[in-house]
């Protein structure tokens, strides 16, 4: 029999499983129609502006987001003639690729523009369309990412070996993994999922070697199964080896991509973030004590 499917999350819980994904405040969000050079043609996001960077989810409740754009070093911004009515299309122009966006109307456009030059340039665009209230918007939004960069450019004054951990965690933040993601064996993903099935039943881990990785999953079809597929890290993008590869942009569309071939019956496995820690923590601690005891 087919497990019930969770309940979904308030809206509060989404946003601050987001903010705990992403780390980063968020200033606007929307619906976006995208066109990136890997796209054959626009896909519709839930789009979220946090700092500098564009995150996009397959719809407004998924907390686990497909894909990201930074545009911290957008080069311009130019607007394009549309043959549809109230829609507003434009281009980022950014140094490694131009990334086309299509808005649900012409107000929205306007207001995508506006954020989008705000961050970007740190100061507010006149030549936008938009009421007395927007702009105040925008003078806010101006202001918080002023200070954000301000924190984030500060370096404590600490010794070299605890500046180490402020340093480690920035890098998480700029290279985040899917919450899926577990340092863990093939034995100790399956022992992951048998034992807490309420949590999901799709886990990503290492590979065997350190530059791939592999997916764990635990279906209930006629009774619990549990299979493994080995994800490749070719280029910048990531293989999946079926019977037909599937080539992805990152992890995260690795993820996307079973959840929507089973439609949603596959379901990252997420701990609470205390839970996460606390095994992580344990996962140390075990491999420490196989070091100094290898026999154990």
């Amino acid at each position: 029999m087919m497990a019930k499917k969770p309940p979904k999350p308030a809206p509060r819980r989404i946003f601050q499983e987001r903010l705990k994904i992403t780390a980063l405040p968020m200033y606007f969000e929307g619906f976006l129609s995208v066109k990136r050079a890997a796209y054959q043609e626009y896909r519709r996001y839930w789009t979220e502006l946090r700092g500098t960077t564009l995150f996009f989810y397959t719809d407004k409740k998924n907390t686990i987001y497909v894909d990201k754009l930074d545009i911290i070093d957008l080069t311009c911004l130019t607007d394009q003639n549309s043959t549809e009515k109230n829609c507003a299309k434009f281009t980022l122009v950014l140094p490694k690729e131009e990334v086309q966006l299509k808005t649900e109307n012409t107000e929205s456009g306007e207001e995508w523009r506006g954020f989008i030059l705000t961050v970007t340039e740190l100061s507010v665009p006149q030549h936008v369309s938009l009421l007395p209230g927007q702009f105040i918007r925008l003078h806010e939004v101006l202001e918080r990412e002023k200070k954000r960069r301000i924190e984030t450019q500060q370096v404590p004054n600490t010794s070299p070996e605890k500046e180490k951990e402020p340093i480690e965690d920035y890098v998480d933040v700029l290279n985040p993994m899917p919450v899926c993601f577990y340092t863990v064996s093939r034995k100790e993903a399956t022992e992951m999922l048998e034992k807490n099935p309420s949590l999901g039943n799709m886990i990503l881990r290492p590979g065997s070697d350190s530059r791939n990785y592999s997916i764990t999953i635990r279906q209930e079809i006629d009774m619990p199964r549990i299979k493994h597929y080995k994800v490749m890290s070719i280029g910048k993008n990531y293989t999946i080896e079926l019977e037909k590869p599937v080539t992805l942009p990152n992890l995260f569309s690795v993820i996307d991509y079973f959840v929507k071939e089973t439609r949603g019956n596959l379901r990252p496995f997420i701990y609470s973030i205390e839970d996460k820690l606390g095994q992580e923590h344990n996962m140390e601690g075990i491999s420490e004590k196989l070091k100094k005891n290898p026999h154990e």
